[in-house]
């Protein structure tokens, strides 16, 4: 853990007064021993209230629902993953035999787990306000440059209200197929909407993904036609 303390205090400037809490923070569920999974359970909600409370302050016309969109946008393991790529964490998550031959230190889920469980272990050792010091610094300039609260619409919401603009019914989703290994399924959903005779199709690591992909395929088609 010696490098990965090192990493840390170059950094994200944090030096763990309890080491083997970051041992734990980076030790993926595939490895032997002690995990990583609860410290990610409580990094998530520290950095949900972290968020949530920069957030606030710094959009006071914004009402709970464009707050709800702007922090799931911030925290979703899209955003977590490219923060932790940024910081270089893959380099000393410790990883099972199976997943080290993956490549599991580039994958969006461990990437984004790990660095919750860092928040996590952070609050732990030292407190709500190291650990929300740590958070803004790790997002850095995105907290200073927040996206426009209209372009943060999912492409389901969007399709959705397409549709109810044009007072014609909601898309339906179901599910194609689903492929791979049980961690590497990937999901193919389809989209109709029926007035319109068209259908697309999403493919993405979850259910979501793929829903949210096949709404934006056919978003553009009807968009194109209009």
């Amino acid at each position: 853990m010696d490098k990965a303390a090192r990493w840390l205090k170059k950094s994200l400037n944090y030096e763990f007064r309890d080491v083997e809490l970051l041992r734990y923070a980076l030790t993926h569920r595939s490895a032997t021993g002690r995990n990583n999974e609860r410290l990610e359970y409580l990094g998530d909600a520290v950095l949900d209230t972290v968020i949530s409370e920069i957030i606030f302050h710094a959009r006071p016309e914004a009402d709970e629902g464009d707050l709800s969109r702007l922090r799931s946008y911030l925290v979703k393991d899209s955003a977590l993953s490219e923060l932790a790529t940024e910081l270089g964490i893959g380099r000393y998550v410790v990883l099972g035999p199976g997943e080290k031959k993956t490549g599991g230190h580039r994958r969006e889920s461990i990437l984004a787990d790990a660095l919750e469980a860092l928040f996590g272990a952070v609050y732990l050792d030292s407190g709500f306000e190291a650990a929300k010091k740590l958070i803004c610094t790790a997002y850095g300039e995105r907290l200073n440059s927040l996206p426009n609260l209209n372009d943060l619409r999912d492409p389901k919401t969007a399709l959705q209200e397409f549709l109810q603009g044009r007072q014609l019914a909601l898309p339906e989703y179901n599910m194609e197929k689903i492929t791979g290994k049980a961690h590497q399924q990937m999901f193919e959903v389809s989209c109709t909407v029926a007035e319109h005779g068209k259908r697309s199709l999403g493919i993405g690591g979850s259910r979501r993904d793929a829903e949210q992909q096949a709404a934006e395929k056919m978003l553009a088609m009807l968009e194109s036609e209009a």
